[in-house]
């Protein structure tokens, strides 16, 4: 496992070691540290799992004091395991946290403004976060099946080609904590898009077949071909290796829990670390 984990104040949370190189604040969140009871405690970070507004919003205060970015400068992305991606700056600060948004449809976001927080939102599905060193970019994307067949990857990099003048080359990406092969049987017709997405030669690694009907996904190397085939180097991308249904006590994981569950969040942000929320 490539993660870290750190616990500030009870909130568990983990960093990529290629990030926390470069002094990029990030986190991705567990279960641990926050106030929610039942099938979303503790840390649940989402508005839309039935969970009570208050408890969710002292979720985000903590969880945001651990890590040390400013709560008032998040925006949210607005999942629908899709590949539109959208660029936001400092005027779209709060958007889904404390004013109304309209970042509808949204799976993956971009900027080169240290005036925002980017926040995506998990249970098994594959973070993304993606650096730009030469320009100083960011992105954040939430990648599922759907969004993995549909190379989201790839496409968030065209974006950040297209926006900042970024080149794959010094882009680095992580592909954060989410469900691994062993855990992620899927069906032949699944399997199937894969095949026709992807080279021949790469099925061996994506897809092993079970029985007729069934096969297992591994999310986190198709991601990492994706990567590759665009131009990021070996070395730039980073697999963090944690599944969240191997370890669903410690992560929410749609699959373990059968769907009852709160949702884990990645956060990325360009703003220097020690912000604090009342600043």
């Amino acid at each position: 496992m490539k993660a870290n984990r750190k616990e500030i104040n009870g909130v568990v949370y983990y960093t990529f070691p290629s990030l926390e190189k470069e002094g990029i604040v990030h986190g991705f969140s567990t279960r641990y540290g926050g106030v929610s009871k039942g099938f979303c405690s503790s840390m649940n970070l989402s508005f839309q799992r039935g969970d009570k507004e208050e408890d969710v919003r002292e979720n985000h205060r903590r969880f945001a004091e651990a890590v040390g970015y400013n709560i008032d400068q998040l925006v949210f992305s607005d999942q629908i395991h899709e590949t539109t991606i959208r660029r936001v700056t400092e005027a779209d600060a709060g958007k889904g946290f404390n004013r109304e948004s309209d970042i509808v449809g949204v799976d993956g976001l971009i900027t080169n403004d240290e005036g925002v927080v980017l926040m995506t939102f998990f249970a098994d599905c594959v973070p993304l976060f993606f650096y730009d060193r030469r320009n100083r970019a960011i992105g954040a994307a939430h990648s599922g099946w759907r969004g993995t067949v549909a190379r989201i990857g790839a496409k968030m990099i065209r974006e950040m080609e297209s926006e900042f003048g970024s080149d794959p080359e010094e882009i680095l990406c992580v592909i954060g904590p989410s469900i691994c092969q062993d855990c992620y049987e899927v069906s032949a017709e699944v399997a199937e898009q894969f095949q026709e997405e992807f080279e021949e030669r790469d099925w061996n690694e994506i897809l092993f077949q079970k029985s007729r009907e069934k096969y297992q996904l591994d999310l986190w190397r198709a991601n990492e071909i994706i990567f590759r085939e665009i131009g990021v180097p070996k070395e730039h991308i980073e697999t963090s290796g944690l599944c969240t249904c191997c370890h669903s006590g410690e992560l929410f994981s749609h699959r373990a829990s059968h769907g009852k569950r709160g949702n884990l969040a990645g956060v990325i942000t360009l703003a220097r670390k020690g912000i604090t929320i009342d600043e």
